[in-house]
Formats: structure tokens, C-alpha cells, sequence
């Protein structure tokens, strides 16, 4: 776990932003059932979320289509809200950060890792505009 002031700004940028943050299993599985599409973050303290990833997220949302819901969870902080989410986007294997789209509970779009490490935030925001273009 890490300690709370350190992690509190990081999940400020996404909150700020309008996401809401999950804390438990329950959390997510009530956010996954929702009806139209949810987007979500597993946010980390790594380079990458910070560079990439939580700023992607961000700009993509200042596109004409947009998700209806937005959540994150936060690796190595909300352990069991992020194991959850995880088992949600199974096939694909555990990632730090990620990003998610379901479509009425669907994964439907999947950023891991190795998609988010190394690129600009534009182009995180951009293929995820792709995605809303085709699913919200």
C-alpha cells in the first residue's frame, strides 16, 4: 500500500476530471452493471500514469463522443476494487495502468501497459476516441 498523500494527487487528476473513484469489489461490479458505456482507469504511482495515461485519459474526454460512466481504481491502493476490475478485463492480464471500455458491462476496448509506456498522451487520447466513435 501506498500512503495516502502521496497517492492523493494522483487520483485528484482523474477525480477532477469526473471520475469517481472505486474503493471496493462491490463498487465495481455496481459500476459495471450500468447501463451505456463505462471507462475504466487503473491508475498507478508509475512514470507512465503520470506522463501518459491519467492526461490520455483526460484529452479524451474532450472529444464529441465520450463514455456515460467514468471510474478508476488504483493499483496498490484499492486492492480489492482493482482485482475486481481485473477480473472484469480478463482475457488480458494483470496491467498497471490500463485502461478499460465496457459497453453495458462488455469490455469492449482495452489498453494495457505496453499499449500506454512510451507514447504521448495524445495518442492514448486519441486511439480512445476511436474507441468512443465506434461504441458510445
Amino acid at each position: 500500500m501506498y500512503p495516502p498523500e502521496l497517492v492523493k494527487p494522483m487520483q485528484l487528476e482523474l477525480e477532477n476530471a469526473g471520475f469517481s473513484s472505486l474503493h471496493t469489489a462491490q463498487e465495481v461490479e455496481e459500476a459495471l452493471q450500468k447501463e451505456g458505456t463505462t471507462l475504466v482507469v487503473v491508475n498507478s504511482v508509475c512514470g507512465c500514469a503520470a506522463g501518459t495515461c491519467r492526461p490520455g485519459a483526460v484529452a479524451s474526454l474532450e472529444f464529441d463522443k465520450t463514455p456515460t460512466n467514468l471510474v478508476t481504481v488504483f493499483a496498490g491502493v484499492d486492492a480489492e476494487a482493482t482485482q475486481k476490475a481485473r477480473e472484469h478485463m480478463i482475457p488480458f492480464p494483470p496491467s498497471s495502468p490500463a485502461i478499460a471500455l465496457f459497453k453495458d458491462g462488455v469490455l469492449v476496448h482495452m489498453l494495457e501497459r505496453h499499449h500506454i509506456e512510451g507514447r504521448p498522451a495524445e495518442a492514448i487520447a486519441s486511439n480512445l476516441a476511436g474507441a468512443y466513435d465506434e461504441y458510445c
